[in-house]
């Protein structure tokens, strides 16, 4: 279940810029220049890092999709002839051999049917064409397993539906990331899993983080009256779970990979 546009909120998300930004920088790290080529950045978010992304690769131009407008609205301003942000559903996101780079950093966990996703985004690609993809796979953590516990309990589940599926369903494991990326046919690839140490302020403060991305799904179903019942529960369990420390070390991991075409001569 996508995280519905209109619920995310910049300042609540970049609250935790520093930190949100490190995979970034590890999955751009993975990527090779191609000088004048053409990038899809999907889940472009507020802009910046693509930017860093469009200057990195030496693209010819960049084109940054996102669902959220108050996303793009910080986006838009850094806009030029060649780095352009548009609304767009990663969903329904379709190309035939336009790209050679399709970058997704943190965004592919709120799109099912990772197999299927994969194979589209291959076609998206010329050949030589590189995938680099990031996604969380921190689902098991307390911070998500509790969100997507409380929110099977009344009054809740009533009004849930389709937002008590997690996106911990849709992330594969990283051996199976591997296995997707060969039989789809990608001659080169890189694929590990990262856990990222993060010092917060306190135990508390995984709330707040949490509120930027994991919970989103949740406000977007229930009243703002229900929500606020939803979010002192899931605090009370938290805490009951993590115990109240200062300062908090949060362990988040995150799946990175990277994979690349066979040329049009079908060299590595």
């Amino acid at each position: 279940m996508p995280v519905p546009a209109d619920k995310w909120n910049p300042e609540q998300y970049t609250k935790f810029a520093a930190e949100r930004s490190r995979p970034f920088f590890d999955l751009l790290d993975m990527v090779q220049v191609v000088p004048g080529g053409d990038v899809v950045d999907l889940g472009c978010g507020t802009g910046e890092l693509t930017a860093r992304l469009h200057e990195h690769v030496q693209a010819g131009t960049t084109l940054g999709l996102d669902s959220s407008e108050a996303m793009l609205a910080k986006a838009r301003p850094i806009s030029t002839e060649i780095l352009r942000f548009e609304r767009g559903d990663i969903s329904e996101f379709d190309a035939e051999a336009r790209f050679d780079i399709v970058f997704a950093n943190a965004s592919l966990q709120w799109v099912p049917e990772h197999p299927r996703l994969l194979g589209k985004l291959a076609r998206a690609l010329r050949p030589a064409g590189q995938l680099a993809v990031q996604v969380p796979a921190n689902f098991d953590h307390p911070s998500h397993a509790l969100a997507a516990e409380i929110a099977q309990e009344s009054p809740f589940r009533e009004y849930m539906g389709e937002a008590t599926k997690t996106p911990a369903a849709w992330v594969l494991t990283p051996e199976r990331y591997g296995e997707l990326l060969n039989e789809i046919g990608f001659g080169e690839q890189h694929v590990r899993l990262q856990v990222y140490g993060h010092n917060l302020t306190s135990s508390a403060a995984v709330v707040e983080w949490t509120r930027g991305t994991a919970l989103l799904r949740f406000e977007e179903s229930l009243s703002p009256e229900l929500f606020e019942v939803f979010l002192e529960r899931y605090r009370c369990r938290l805490l009951e779970v993590l115990g109240e420390k200062s300062p908090y070390f949060y362990a988040f991991k995150r799946i990175l990979f990277w994979a690349r075409l066979p040329g049009p001569d079908g060299a590595q």
